[in-house]
């Protein structure tokens, strides 16, 4: 292998220790990985000394873990917010109290980003948090991601000004665009909840593993429960149809799981259409799950 090659060979991997996520070096200097190490000097330890005998410590006090998005009992910020969501009679309304919410996601972000569309479609979808482009104009799915999703929703007859309703879980956009903490989710569920409660789709779909554990209460991955309907259960307002779906950000950095999110849109056209019961066990998927 000539020099060249020897530095492409480096480069490429320097490159894949980057994408794995690794930024600093260990050691101040380069080591010579391929000489044989040396062995380390034996030094002798003396035992440890005896502590003085004391009373036994009282066994230490249980540490109440986070609970999964959507599951568990409520922390006193996250009834701070189910009480504020819950009073909330009106679109207005629930949006004054998502702005009035403390948190320090308000204080980081640019604009509360609501929802876009017509509420009365009857169809709603809902996403994860805002982007940077959400942040900016104050408006859901105006992104890069966006731009797919809207592509996508025409392929079926579906646009955002005519006949579908955009939200997210998080109505303010986490620092750097990184992904919402559960506590996070778990402050802002109430909201959604609630938003759909006012809105009163007739379909529900979810963008994303995210939006889609939170509402359902489920620890199952968006993999395992895409494809099919499940039932929502909406205070106020019962069982609503809900189909999870890829994220269409998702899509862009994975564009081989685009044949899995057409499936889902022919599974949504149909039950516009009224081809396909959403409620009904047998026929809630539009092919197998077992299908590749």
């Amino acid at each position: 292998m000539d020099a060249l090659s020897d530095t492409e060979a480096l480069l490429a991997a320097l490159e894949l220790q980057i994408a794995w996520g690794a930024e600093d070096a260990l050691e101040e200097d380069p080591q010579d990985r391929t000489r044989p190490r040396e062995a380390a000097p034996i030094v002798a330890v003396p035992p440890p000394a005896q502590p003085a005998a004391r009373a036994p410590a009282a066994p230490p006090r249980p540490i109440a873990t986070p609970a999964l998005t959507g599951l568990g009992a409520f922390t006193p910020a996250q009834a701070a917010a189910q009480g504020l969501a819950e009073g909330a009679d009106s679109l207005d309304a629930l949006r004054a109290a998502m702005a009035a919410l403390d948190t320090p996601l308000r204080d980081t972000a640019g604009k509360l980003v609501f929802s876009d569309g017509v509420a009365g479609s009857g169809l709603m979808l809902i996403g994860e948090a805002p982007g940077a482009d959400e942040d900016r104009l104050g408006r859901p799915f105006v992104g890069v991601s966006g731009q797919l999703l809207d592509r996508m929703l025409a392929s079926i007859g579906v646009r955002r000004e005519e006949n579908a309703y955009l939200t997210n879980i998080l109505p303010w956009r986490p620092p750097g665009n990184r992904t919402p903490t559960d506590a996070e989710i778990n402050l802002f569920t109430p909201f959604a909840v609630r938003h759909v409660a006012l809105v009163r789709p007739r379909l529900v779909v979810f963008l994303g593993g995210t939006a889609a554990k939170a509402m359902l209460r489920t620890r199952d991955g968006i993999t395992r429960i895409r494809g099919r309907w499940h039932r929502l259960e909406v205070p106020g307002l019962g069982t609503v149809p809900a189909l999870p779906t890829l994220h269409p950000a998702y899509l862009l950095r994975s564009p081989a799981q685009k044949r899995e999110a057409w499936a889902d849109l022919r599974l949504l056209r149909r039950t516009l259409d009224g081809l396909v019961d959403p409620l009904a066990k047998a026929a809630v998927s539009d092919r197998p799950l077992s299908s590749n």
